[in-house]
Order: C-alpha cells, then sequence, then structure tokens
C-alpha cells in the first residue's frame, strides 16, 4: 500500500527535523508536511477501494468455499444414505429369497409325502383288486375242475 510508504516519509521528515531546546517539540517545513498530506488525501480513496475489495472478495471467496463444503458433505450424506439404502435392499432381497427357498423346499417335501401316501393308496387299491380277481380266477379254476 502506497499509504505506508508516504507515512514512512512523514516519520523520516519528523526524525530529520530540527529539534526545539527543551522543548521535546521540532520544526518541520510547513510546506512539505503539507504536500506529504495532500499526497496522503489523493492516495487514501485508492488505497480503501482496494482494502475494501480485497476485504469483500476475501469474504465472497470464504462463501464460495463454505458452499462447496456444504455441497460435498450433501453429496457425501446422499451416496452415504443411498449405500445404506441398497444394502438395505439387498438384505430384504436375501432374507425374502431365503423364505422363497424355505416355503419351496417346505412344499416340496409336502408333495413328496402326499405323492407316496397317495402313491401307496393308488397301489394298495390296485392289490386289493388284483386279490379279488385272484380270488374269482381261482373260484373259476376251481369250477372247471
Amino acid at each position: 500500500m502506497e499509504i505506508l510508504a508516504i507515512l514512512e516519509t512523514l516519520e523520516d521528515l519528523i526524525e530529520k527535523s530540527v529539534s526545539v531546546p527543551f522543548s521535546g517539540k521540532c520544526m518541520v517545513d510547513k510546506e512539505e508536511i503539507h504536500e506529504i498530506i495532500k499526497e496522503i488525501r489523493l492516495k487514501l480513496p485508492d488505497d480503501l477501494k482496494q482494502a475494501k475489495w480485497v476485504k469483500e472478495e476475501r469474504q465472497r471467496i470464504l462463501l464460495e468455499a463454505q458452499k462447496e463444503a456444504n455441497d460435498i458433505v450433501k453429496d457425501a450424506e446422499n451416496q452415504i444414505s443411498a449405500l445404506v439404502d441398497e444394502h438395505e435392499i439387498t438384505k430384504k432381497a436375501y432374507d425374502q429369497s431365503n423364505e422363497i427357498i424355505s416355503n419351496a423346499q417346505k412344499n416340496a417335501k409336502e408333495i413328496r409325502l402326499g405323492t407316496k401316501e397317495y402313491a401307496d393308496s393308488v397301489l394298495n387299491k390296485v392289490e386289493e383288486i388284483l386279490g379279488e380277481t385272484l380270488e374269482v380266477i381261482k373260484a373259476n379254476r376251481k369250477e372247471l375242475k
């Protein structure tokens, strides 16, 4: 900033000025001091504008960075949520598939048992019919002899 350089020049002018004995005061060139003050007044608005711009730009960058950080966190939370949902869906699908398989195995066992019972009853009925038929055949053969 140019203002700081001008202030250093003012300090140097005061340091180099002639001291008034026994007073702690000094004599300075009035015209030179007025020139420095005039230069400060001319430079001050530009430096203030630049400082204000730097402050606003800093604030804008901080807000932008905060927004970007919030977006990143939100995206991460959404991804985590999606992964959790996907995991839950997968877990439910596995549970359902295990239940379906279990039910299918139970049904197959019941069908096998039912089939065996049905086959046994059919064969028993055939055996009875054959037994009756055999009795009829034996009786008919007896009559033939």
